[in-house]
C-alpha cells in the first residue's frame, strides 16, 4: 500500500480508511486544484469503480456517505481480481 496524507476532514479520511479495509487503492490527484485523490476498487479494469475524493468539499459528511455508499455497493470490494 502506497503511503499517503491523511485527508485534513476528520470524517473523510474514516470513510478513505474503510474504503482501504475492503480492498480499495487510494491514488494521488497529482496538482488538481480541486481533488484530494482518488479511490479505486480491487477490479483494476474499465468495469471497476472510482471515485474522487475532494479536497474541500460542501459537507464533508455527505462526502463521506458517498465513499461509503460507494464502497459498500460495489461487488468487487474484498474479492481476489488479480
Amino acid at each position: 500500500m502506497a503511503i499517503r496524507s491523511k485527508h485534513p476532514k476528520k470524517e473523510i479520511e474514516e470513510a478513505i480508511q474503510y474504503a482501504e479495509q475492503q480492498g480499495w487503492k487510494y491514488k494521488s490527484a497529482g496538482k488538481s486544484a480541486h481533488t484530494w485523490g482518488r479511490l479505486l476498487c480491487p477490479l483494476h479494469t474499465r468495469d471497476g469503480h472510482q471515485m474522487s475524493i475532494w479536497s474541500t468539499p460542501k459537507s464533508p459528511f455527505n462526502h463521506a456517505e458517498q465513499i461509503r455508499r460507494l464502497v459498500d455497493k460495489c461487488l468487487h470490494s474484498n474479492e481476489e481480481t488479480e
